[in-house]
């Protein structure tokens, strides 16, 4: 019990921390939209490994998750593992011997034991999966001593911060990586590999999002509530873009070829987490008498330099089904994951017609899902948490670019901040920060196709 309040104690008190940056950042509005006027430098090809040695920092329900996937694969070894409660860190350990691998060393003395961590000589490789405010500093504690590094999402959720992510990056040439795993969901990925080989036509409108009842998640004193409700208590934006984007992105070749233009985002009243506390704890409950500012509903419009449009929505404090909104919109036909997969391709299929995806699954699976299906059978989230680990350590022992790379992470995390500039100035159009310096106009080529 002594252990959980200190941890309660400890997360509250940097959650509110680092939102205060947040809301003080709607004053510099004017400063971000470019720091950097030297030429990008992205991290070089680095040698092949012949093993990957990994720290791992925050081991609660995702991170001891993403462990069990590191557990399993060829050529990853967990040398060291970190979290403010001794448990979780003990919990990691006896896995990892479980599996048959040494036991790795456990850093739990308080909330900064990551950086002795990061000071190790036998780690090449950073994970963290902690709560959002301490993505950034344990990112730069890695990179700073020579490591790469790979985070939850967002990566950050202020545009400084992913300038810091980027430029640190560059500097020392190690990367940083943003784990979407939303990226490799089965049927994302067919879409994916459906746009590629030119089903969809030229590509013209996206819809997606993060739409997941997380009021009584936010209200989890023993769970993510203890850090998260924080953040609907100081932030009105996007709080959660990456989950919907991230598959977008690919499709639509952000950072490699193009680029977003700019955003507008509205939000709507702010109701649901309140109605929660007082039909859960009592209308004369503390819970009750809690404000929130965070919009029931966020709306993002974004334009891409090359003209396509996307709706991005954000709605965790609402009553509703899951989904992440997944649409695609091209020449010759349109596409939706939910709530069932439906396609629709002219020529194809009778006019006004949805088709079910499944007859276009057998013949469209991404080759990925082909190879990893059976490998990654059990893992979180359908399997596309061990996917995503899989192709991260895989590209470091092969000396190969990863999926993804600091500046998708930048450039994801970057709503966060301007859809709340958006929504706090009525609605006014925020530009994008070009974290590539032009590099996006590039084409380059996609890794997982």
């Amino acid at each position: 019990m002594k252990n959980n309040i200190k941890r309660r104690d400890f997360i509250k008190r940097s959650a509110m921390a680092g939102v205060g940056i947040a809301v003080g950042s709607v004053a510099l509005a004017e400063e971000v939209k470019q720091k950097l006027r030297t030429p990008a430098k992205p991290v070089p090809a680095v040698k092949p490994m012949e093993k990957v040695r990994i720290g791992y920092v925050g081991v609660g329900g995702m991170g001891t998750a993403h462990v069990a996937n590191i557990l399993k694969i060829k050529g990853a070894e967990l040398v060291a593992v970190c979290d403010i409660i001794e448990d979780r860190v003990k919990r990691a350990q006896d896995m990892a011997m479980k599996a048959g691998q040494p036991k790795p060393e456990g850093y739990f003395k308080n909330e900064h034991d990551f950086k002795r961590l990061c000071q190790r000589e036998d780690i090449d490789l950073v994970y963290n999966a902690t709560p959002w405010e301490w993505h950034v500093p344990i990112c730069l504690e890695a990179m700073n001593n020579g490591k790469h590094t790979a985070t939850e999402v967002p990566a950050a959720y202020t545009i400084d911060d992913c300038w810091k992510l980027v430029e640190t990056s560059e500097n020392t040439g190690k990367h940083c990586i943003m784990m979407e795993n939303c990226n490799y969901d089965k049927v994302e990925m067919m879409i994916l590999n459906m746009v590629k080989k030119g089903l969809f036509g030229e590509l013209l409108h996206a819809q997606c999002g993060y739409l997941h009842d997380l009021r009584a998640v936010k209200h989890d004193m023993n769970g993510e509530g203890v850090w998260r409700r924080a953040h609907s208590m100081q932030r009105n934006g996007d709080l959660y873009p990456t989950h919907g984007l991230g598959p977008i992105m690919q499709c639509m070749d952000i950072n490699r070829g193009n680029y977003f233009d700019y955003l507008v985002s509205f939000g709507s009243k702010t109701r649901g987490l309140h109605l929660y506390a007082e039909n859960k704890f009592g209308i004369d409950s503390p819970q009750a008498k809690e404000k929130f500012v965070l919009s029931d509903i966020v709306t993002t419009l974004l334009k891409t330099m090359t003209g396509e449009t996307i709706v991005l929505t954000h709605d965790t404090s609402s009553p509703r089904p899951y989904s992440r909104d997944i649409l695609v919109q091209g020449t010759k036909g349109i596409v939706r994951k939910y709530p069932e997969p439906k396609i629709f391709i002219e020529q194809e299929g009778k006019p006004h017609v949805w088709d079910k995806a499944d007859e276009y699954m057998k013949q469209y699976k991404h080759p990925i899902w082909v190879e990893l299906e059976e490998e990654s059978k059990g893992a979180g989230h359908g399997g596309m948490d061990y996917i995503e680990d899989y192709r991260l350590i895989n590209a470091l022992l092969k000396g190969v670019e990863p999926d993804m790379d600091v500046y998708d992470a930048a450039v994801m995390s970057a709503v966060c901040e301007l859809s709340a500039l958006s929504i706090a100035d009525n609605g006014k159009p925020m530009k994008f920060p070009d974290f590539t310096r032009g590099m996006w106009k590039k084409k380059r080529e996609l890794m997982v196709m």
